[in-house]
């Protein structure tokens, strides 16, 4: 038979022989049909990582005989190996709060370690889904804190590519250190500045979505694991409570807690929430850098690496498509953190029905976020700049005068714009070098004077000095 028939409370199911899910991962298949897109990847590592820390936990209180054990956890091993990678088939927004994805899990460990006992798929006499790998479970207490698992598992990843963003353009600050540019502020010329002091902004930025993302797992490290239903343990040995979150412990490497309140753990999520908004302001950095440097690149103070061809119809004409794409990842990440936000404000009483459209948003944020600022880093590396371009705008930008307000004041500096604008002429630098020696000009619009923070003051005289 290429079939076996599974029985629930509702009826029967034939499943085919070729996949490791049930009855109830095969009901989820056929209700839940709305993205086409999958449960995450990283919130199914986490599951089996909780599922063997119960196991595990059970197993040492006697719950579970250690062969059931040894296959659970040989069961799980191989998961977080990789196999099986092709029966996790739920679409990632389902009902239930997790309900589903948390069977498919189980189901998926129980006939595994069926196998390795020995046994067929479907003979849960052996290890069954429910009775044994959810042992003292609930979807309730392992869906959340897989969520949590996986989203501080992923910040650290995220962690470390804002960390090489960070380093990128700190190696073009020190680079573009001596390109004089101008700034600009509203759209328009302001004041002269440096290339590199405008990429140590930008690298200032990520240093701080760097050290956001690292201390993330501050904000997700407790959890409601042994919980079950609403956060009471009803239905769980007290001594599984304390001993499973230490197991997790062990199996994750992370500093995790268990609430000392787990019923506000189990149905309030704003912890997620926060950890979104922190997502978001990363994201908004990719994109308002990720802009700068396209209008950059348009002026020409910057060349951006040459990728691909930009047209179908305009010969040679290339396009800033790497910082298209991030502005794109960024510009998703907000729009899931309002979804994360909407499925936190909306759950009910006890429970967060909306744990799957939150799940997914919260890391598919992360994934995304980590792989921009890594397109992102590859990209920067390859920036170039043009001095001269650069030098071009501040010899003709009127702004360049502010420089000279300490030298001899505002209305000698305005005097001197306006018979620059009576003169007709296009460079302000060669018409102040007329009038103040170009030592003077060199001095002022050079880049150690433009980055010194501020004038020397030597001070003025006053009454009673």
């Amino acid at each position: 038979m290429d079939h076996r028939i599974e029985k629930d409370h509702l009826g029967e199911k034939k499943i085919s022989e070729n996949v490791f899910w049930g009855i109830h991962t095969q009901r989820a298949l056929e209700n839940f049909r709305l993205t086409g897109l999958c449960v995450a990847p990283s919130l199914i590592r986490a599951l089996v990582m909780v599922k063997k820390a119960a196991c595990l936990a059970n197993h040492e209180l006697g719950y579970l005989p250690e062969s059931k054990a040894k296959a659970i956890v040989a069961a799980c091993d191989e998961i977080l190996s990789g196999k099986f990678s092709d029966d996790w088939p739920l679409d990632a927004l389902q009902g239930g709060a997790g309900t589903s994805t948390n069977m498919n899990v189980n189901e998926v460990i129980a006939n595994r370690a069926i196998e390795l006992l020995g046994g067929k798929k479907g003979q849960y006499e052996l290890v069954h889904p429910i009775e044994d790998v959810n042992m003292h479970q609930s979807t309730n207490d392992v869906y959340p804190t897989a969520v949590k698992v996986a989203a501080i598992l992923g910040c650290k990843t995220l962690s470390d590519a804002a960390a090489k963003l960070q380093g990128c353009f700190q190696q073009k600050e020190k680079e573009f250190a001596g390109t004089v540019k101008m700034g600009r502020t509203e759209m328009q010329e302001a004041v002269p500045l440096t290339l590199g002091a405008e990429f140590a902004a930008f690298a200032e930025a990520f240093a701080r979505d760097r050290w956001r993302a690292f201390k993330c797992e501050e904000r997700l490290r407790v959890v409601n694991l042994g919980g079950t239903a609403i956060g009471t343990g009803l239905t769980a040995p007290q001594r599984y409570i304390f001993l499973v979150i230490e197991k997790l412990r062990e199996i994750t490497g992370l500093g995790l807690s268990r609430g000392e309140n787990m019923v506000d753990t189990t149905a309030n999520t704003d912890a997620f929430v926060e950890v979104s908004g922190i997502l978001k302001a990363h994201a908004s950095n990719l994109v308002k850098i990720a802009n700068d440097l396209r209008l950059m690149n348009l002026l020409g103070e910057i060349g951006l690496p040459q990728l691909q061809s930009g047209s179908s119809v305009m010969p040679g004409k290339i396009n800033p498509v790497i910082l298209e794409a991030v502005m794109q990842a960024g510009l998703k990440v907000m729009a899931n953190d309002l979804l994360v936000t909407e499925a936190a404000s909306r759950a009910t009483f006890q429970i967060c029905e909306f744990m799957p459209l939150l799940a997914h948003a919260l890391l598919e944020s992360i994934e995304l976020l980590t792989r921009a600022d890594g397109m992102f880093s590859e990209h920067v590396a390859g920036i170039k700049a043009d001095p001269e371009k650069c030098q071009a705008y501040v010899d003709q930008a009127e702004g360049s005068v502010t420089a000279f307000v300490p030298l001899f004041g505002y209305d000698k500096a305005a005097e001197l714009l306006k018979e620059f604008r009576v003169s007709k002429q296009k460079n302000l630098r060669r018409f102040l070098e007329e009038r103040l020696g170009k030592g003077v000009v060199q001095k002022i619009l050079s880049p150690q004077n433009l980055l010194s923070m501020g004038h020397k003051d030597h001070g003025k005289n006053t009454e009673g000095s």
